[in-house]
Order: C-alpha cells, then sequence, then structure tokens
C-alpha cells in the first residue's frame, strides 16, 4: 500500500518536512478550524475536498472532543490574547435539521471546555430576540437574533470579543462585511459566496508537489488533478458539449498516468460546483458521453446549490476510489478536523449504498469512529496520523495560501511562525 512507502519517507525527512511547514506557516494565516476528506485508494492519498466552516463536531469521537478544549483555548489566547473570553458562535440560518445543532452544541462544548463564555447567534434577527432549536442528542438549543449597531455584534446585552462562525456564507450578507469591527473567525470573506474549490486545489496541489518532492515519492501519490470549466449551463447543448470534451481529455490523460504506473483500474471524474457546499452540485462520470447522456433529475440536480444559487461553474476532477472498508465491508472515507495547526480529531464518513468509487458526501451517510489514537497505528504497523495528518495540513497550508490571494484579512489576529502547541489535559 502506498500510505506505507508515504509514511516511511515521512519519518526519514521528518526535520526537513517541519522546517518546510515552518517557513510557509510564517507566510499565511490559518482560520480557526477546518476540515478536510480524505481519498485512500491504495496508490494514491489526496484530498479531495476542505471545508472552512465545518459542521460534524457531533461525530469526533468523545476522546478527542474532550482533547479538544486546550487546542481551542490555545489558539484562541496565542492569536487574540488571554484577555478574549466572550464568543458567539454565528450559525446557519434556516436549518431545522437536529444534526447540525448537535455540531452546534458539540463545538460549544468545546468552547466552554476552553474556559470561554459562549452565546449562539443566526446572522439576522428573527421574530424574536431568543429562540428555541431541536438538537438530535443535546436537546433544547438557545439561539438569539444578532443584532449589528454601529458596527458592533452583540445579542441580548452580551458583547463579544470574538465571532467564530460556523455559517459558510453562502448567501453575500453585505451587513457582515467590513464594517463590523468585531473580530471573525473564519472571515466572511472565504465564505461561498466568493470562494472557489478550483484556488483552493491549484495550491493544495502545488504544496503536495513540493511535499512530494521533500520526501521523495511521486507527487502523483498525494496530488488529485483538477481544472476549473467556466460557463457552465447544464442545460445548454453547447456548454454541455464543450464540458464533455473536457471530461474527455480528462479521463485520457488519467488513463495514461494509470498506464505509466501499472494501475489496472479504469479513471473517472467527478463535476462539482465550484463554489459548492453540503455535497450539493456533485456528479461523478466515466466519459464525456455520460455528460450528453444526462437524466432531467440530475440535470436538475446540477442547476443549483445551497440557497437556491444557480451553479455557474464546476470543477473537472480525478475520482480517487476508496480501500478504506468498516464493517460488512462498507466504503468509507476519512474526514479530519484541525483547530489551529493541530489534529483535533475525526470520523469515517461511509454510506452503505454506495461503493468505492462514488461521493459519500450524501444523504444517508453514516458515522463511523475514528480517534486521532487510531490513526496511530494501521494494519502493517506505520501510522496513519503522518500519512492523513500530514495530508490534512497540506489543505490548511492550501488554505492559508488561498486565502492570501484572495487578500483575506483576520481582524484583531494575531499570526505566529508555528503551530499551537500540543498541550496536556488540565495544563
Amino acid at each position: 500500500m502506498v500510505q506505507d512507502q508515504i509514511h516511511k519517507q515521512i519519518v526519514l525527512n521528518l526535520e526537513k518536512i517541519e522546517a518546510w511547514f515552518r517557513e510557509i506557516r510564517k507566510e499565511v494565516d490559518v482560520p480557526i478550524y477546518s476540515s478536510y476528506d480524505i481519498r485512500d485508494s491504495g496508490y494514491k492519498v489526496a484530498n479531495v475536498d476542505a471545508n472552512i466552516y465545518p459542521a460534524g463536531f457531533n461525530n469526533i469521537c468523545p476522546t478527542d472532543r474532550e482533547n479538544a478544549g486546550p487546542l481551542m483555548q490555545s489558539y484562541v489566547e496565542r492569536h487574540y490574547g488571554p484577555q478574549t473570553k466572550r464568543i458567539l458562535i454565528l450559525t446557519e440560518e434556516h436549518t431545522n435539521n437536529p444534526y447540525y445543532w448537535d455540531n452546534i452544541s458539540a463545538l460549544r462544548r468545546i468552547m466552554t471546555d476552553a474556559g470561554l463564555e459562549v452565546k449562539l447567534a443566526v446572522p439576522r434577527a428573527q421574530n424574536q430576540d431568543i429562540f428555541t432549536m431541536n438538537s438530535a442528542s443535546y436537546g433544547p438549543v438557545e439561539v438569539h437574533g444578532a443584532v449589528i449597531e454601529n458596527g458592533h455584534v452583540s445579542v441580548s446585552g452580551f458583547k463579544p470579543d470574538l465571532v467564530v462562525s460556523n455559517n459558510d456564507f453562502s448567501e453575500f450578507y453585505e451587513e457582515w462585511g467590513p464594517s463590523i469591527d468585531n473580530p471573525m473567525n473564519p472571515p466572511r470573506e472565504l465564505g461561498w459566496y466568493q470562494r472557489k474549490k478550483s484556488t483552493y486545489f491549484k495550491h493544495y496541489n502545488q504544496l503536495s508537489t513540493e511535499f512530494a518532492k521533500l520526501i521523495d515519492v511521486d507527487p502523483f501519490l498525494l496530488t488529485v488533478e483538477t481544472e476549473l470549466f467556466q460557463e457552465f449551463d447544464i442545460s445548454d447543448d453547447r456548454s454541455r458539449d464543450a464540458l464533455a470534451e473536457r471530461v474527455d481529455a480528462m479521463v485520457a490523460r488519467l488513463k495514461s498516468e494509470y498506464e505509466k504506473r501499472g494501475i489496472k483500474e479504469e479513471p473517472f471524474v467527478f463535476v462539482k460546483n465550484n463554489a459548492g457546499t453540503y455535497g450539493l452540485g456533485v456528479m461523478r462520470v466515466t466519459s464525456g458521453a455520460d455528460i450528453k447522456a444526462l437524466n432531467y433529475k440530475t440535470r436538475k440536480k446540477m442547476k443549483a446549490a445551497k440557497g437556491g444559487r444557480e451553479i455557474q461553474e464546476v470543477i473537472i476532477q480525478e475520482g480517487i476510489r476508496s480501500v478504506v472498508r468498516v464493517e460488512e465491508n462498507i466504503t468509507a472515507e476519512p474526514t479530519l478536523y484541525l483547530l489551529g495547526c493541530q489534529l483535533a480529531g475525526g470520523f469515517l464518513r461511509t454510506h452503505k449504498e454506495k461503493d468505492e468509487t462514488e461521493s459519500l458526501n450524501s444523504p444517508g451517510a453514516v458515522y463511523k469512529r475514528l480517534c486521532v489514537s487510531d490513526l496511530r497505528v494501521s494494519v502493517e504497523g506505520h501510522p496513519l496520523e503522518n500519512v492523513y495528518g500530514w495530508n490534512a495540513k497540506l489543505g490548511l497550508l492550501a488554505i492559508g495560501r488561498e486565502s492570501a490571494e484572495m487578500g483575506v484579512k483576520y481582524l484583531g489576529h494575531t499570526r505566529w511562525e508555528s503551530c499551537e502547541p500540543q498541550r496536556a489535559i488540565g495544563t
């Protein structure tokens, strides 16, 4: 398995890797939290999605959630100062999904374990100042309507030192722009109203290629071919024909690369909304003919994304099979969470109705336990923490460079040249 080769080369070159990571870390700011979907095909391990406003904290294993408090405390103190104690979590606005509110409840618990005082709010005031949402496992959740006055955010007299957004800003929310004086992390400007997957994967692939050369492995093992397709209109014959041609070209390139390396499998690709979230606007195809033969249901699925926004650009991305399995031979993929620079936990996303080539981020997905400690030993005796963990950190650096390219500023934030130290519980 290629993970063994990657692990061995990381161990041999760890000092060089850490120095390389620190040098890039000096140049970029990174968000308070992020998550990474990783696919392991046995012949490559690569990042296939990165979330700057992750939900799913409720799916992190209990041990990792308990250990996350000190990591959160370290990030906040280092970047905003020890005086930063009052946190407002900005939530999604139009969801009654009880599992989303489980996520918010788990995130709030991590913050209170960090010694922080926490309130919850939606971006725009509702009919009442305080209302109740129902979570699946944590009971009723009290949420406020945020109030903005003279550039300051507050809820019911609570004035936060820091706003932590779990709203992915698929909508523009102009009133939450530069006129807000409160520090916000992640910044609104990283929201999906303007963020592009194509920019992220450009930086991810550049960094993965540098990393591969540093540890002396083939960059193919860590990269995921990705290209932008603009002027996308699934209802227009000319747009579909042009997309089909580009899909065939990528499949041909992948087939050639596979043959060079003795990979016997047939390549496939995903077409994804370039500003997509929640697994919406994604389809798997094996050829341009699949694009031309799309049925009405799939065309409709590829017309609009979250909030009804029209899909105007897509990426064409190399499909990566998953060799990861859970009980009853169900396909799985690891999702890892970082708090700042530190590996904070994760889970295995599974789907009993999907095979190893399909997207698992779809209705019916089930989340299985994956603790940081589980990554420390694989069947072969080689820590996957090195392989999957460094893959997530490559994604973090890519977000940092993506943010810099977009000109995003972290208000009230102090940049540190190194990662936050891994604290022991109770210290």
